[in-house]
């Protein structure tokens, strides 16, 4: 039988859950899952045959980058919950909740609760200021290269560290459910999601993560339908039952077993709220609507599937409770560890929800919830990738290189290259890091986006006085920031590298790393005297003008 053979990305670290989508560790081969195969097989046939089709829509460099405007609100919130709804979320929160119970729903709540801010700050306002990327919002009335080359180099970063996890997790998982050897796998995703944005582009990919997001939403609902279903559609019953049947019984109902500290708990809470509302790839989603009022319907769908989908998380949680039991030898194997006898989930603690599909509905459930935890991923990279290729193509070369001069054919031909370099990147990445645990890459990408991003964000379209020396050292600080007290903190200080006890104790920077961020581009922003400063302020009227009404924003029909 197996031992522990993989830990996918959402572990605690000093009382925390690092919700990444990575599977790290020694993975022996299985037997070859043919039902996940075969639909695996479907998802990507269907796919590519969108692919192909979207190809042929992709007339200018508008089409690549936003599928032409024309997405609805409806598919567009639809596409951002398929963006969202992470491997993680799924298989990770449900792991959590089965072994620590109501804490385990912190995560939840936590990935939740950023949208209002998305919906009622963000949404309206970044639709109407911006065209491809969100640094066309950042950079509005700035100086544009020094803002574009911080807003690129933040969103590379998040997109080469998302990548890195969700490759690797990738691998891991077909490693283990499909039989494939690991470099094959790597190798397949990082073809996969090459091919998917260079030549569909955003229209491609937003068909991926819509259809990813129905197949998602659709196996937990079905897993969530049968659990209710034994405990007579009585959420009082199914938490009963799943109390009697956990070791830790009514403990696994009280609240505060897992994030102890409060700062640390605060702070947790701050990173996964702002940092949803400053993910590049996220934010990109906007631009791709007609207008302001589909990029708002865009939001609320998004928030109505993104919180039903929590909420089976938590069912599927405490379903796992009640029929994966430790007496049963398909799910859990028995070993001697300093003396006592354990036990161990076979696959990891985060194959919770795949084998309660094995338990509830057969090889049949099973093969299909492994393909849609693979197509998940699968759905996030192709947004990454387009994300990470546009801030190079746009950003970085038609904004900076070029000063606005390039041709669509140039910024298209540089995306494409872009995009293979990014396809060839994430897979040597995913090898280098097969046997590292990467869990704290996740944690460090929601870190950045909402010290670095968001705070940029925010004041450039609410705040005045600010220049372009405020928006590039608050943001800097911000990223720097983040990823100096994350390096010194439990995660990689302790965890990774082994030392006894972290230099910053806390397992998330945001409540220190947010403040900054807006303290120095204030503080920048007041000293500055300089003649770029008073045209930045001057353009403040214009742009809030434009931001709340939208007049003289890009429509559809311009692209």
């Amino acid at each position: 039988m197996m031992r522990k053979l993989l830990s996918l990305s959402a572990f605690l670290t000093s009382g925390r859950l690092w919700a990444a989508d990575a599977i790290t560790g020694e993975v022996q081969r299985q037997a070859t899952n043919w039902t996940a195969i075969i639909m695996f097989l479907i998802f990507v046939s269907a796919t590519l045959f969108i692919t192909k089709w979207a190809a042929k829509q992709n007339k200018s460099a508008q089409d690549f980058y936003t599928g032409g405007g024309g997405i609805s609100g409806t598919k567009n919130g639809l596409a951002i919950a398929g963006d969202y709804m992470s491997a993680a979320s799924f298989l990770g929160v449900s792991a959590l909740v089965f072994t620590r119970g109501y804490d385990g729903l912190i995560y939840s709540v936590g990935f939740l609760v950023g949208w209002p801010i998305v919906l009622f700050l963000i949404a309206e306002r970044l639709r109407n200021l911006g065209k491809f990327t969100f640094s066309d919002v950042a950079a509005y009335r700035f100086n544009q290269k020094p803002v574009r080359l911080f807003a690129a180099t933040s969103t590379l970063l998040i997109v080469v560290l998302y990548l890195i996890a969700q490759v690797v997790g990738a691998g891991k998982l077909i490693q283990l459910l499909f039989g494939m050897n690991y470099l094959s796998a790597v190798i397949l995703v990082g073809t996969l999601m090459v091919v998917y944005v260079l030549f569909g582009g955003m229209l491609a990919t937003t068909w991926v993560q819509m259809i990813k997001a129905v197949l998602l939403l659709g196996g937990a609902t079905l897993i969530s339908f049968i659990i209710l279903k034994n405990s007579g559609f009585s959420l009082e019953t199914m938490f009963a039952t799943a109390v009697k049947s956990h070791e830790n019984g009514e403990a696994v109902m009280a609240p505060g077993g897992m994030v102890k500290d409060p700062v640390d708990a605060l702070s947790l809470g701050l990173a996964l709220m702002f940092g949803t509302a400053g993910l590049p790839h996220i934010l990109m989603r906007f631009f791709t609507v007609p207008d302001a009022r589909e990029a708002r319907k865009s939001v609320v769908v998004a928030t109505g599937l993104v919180g039903y989908f929590y909420l089976l998380t938590g069912i599927i949680g405490f379903g796992a409770m009640i029929f994966l039991t430790k007496d049963n030898p398909q799910f859990f194997t028995q070993m001697l560890k300093d003396g006592k006898t354990v036990y161990e989930m076979v696959g990891g603690v985060n194959m919770t929800a795949v084998h309660l599909s094995g338990a509830l509905g057969g090889n049949l459930l099973l093969g299909f919830i492994s393909a849609v935890s693979f197509a998940t991923i699968l759905a996030v990279v192709a947004g990454l990738t387009l994300s990470g290729a546009s801030a190079v193509s746009h950003d970085i070369y038609s904004s900076v290189i070029r000063k606005g001069k390039a041709t669509a054919e140039e910024e298209m031909r540089i995306s494409r290259v872009a995009t293979v370099v990014l396809g060839v990147l994430a897979v040597a990445l995913g090898l280098a890091f097969e046997n590292q645990n990467v869990a704290f890459m996740v944690g460090l990408v929601f870190a950045v986006a909402a010290s670095a991003n968001f705070p940029v964000l925010m004041l450039s379209m609410f705040w005045k006085g600010l220049t372009t020396r405020g928006v590039v050292a608050g943001g800097l600080a911000g990223l720097f920031g983040a990823l100096l007290l994350i390096f010194l903190g439990p995660s990689i200080w302790v965890a990774v590298l082994g030392n006894e006890a972290p230099v910053f104790p806390y397992g998330s920077p945001a409540i220190f790393t947010i403040p900054l961020a807006f303290i120095v581009a204030w503080l920048v922003s007041v000293t500055d005297h300089s003649a770029q400063a008073a045209k930045d302020k001057a353009g403040f009227a214009a742009q809030y003008m434009r931001s709340m009404t939208g007049v003289g924003a890009a429509k559809a029909s311009d692209h």
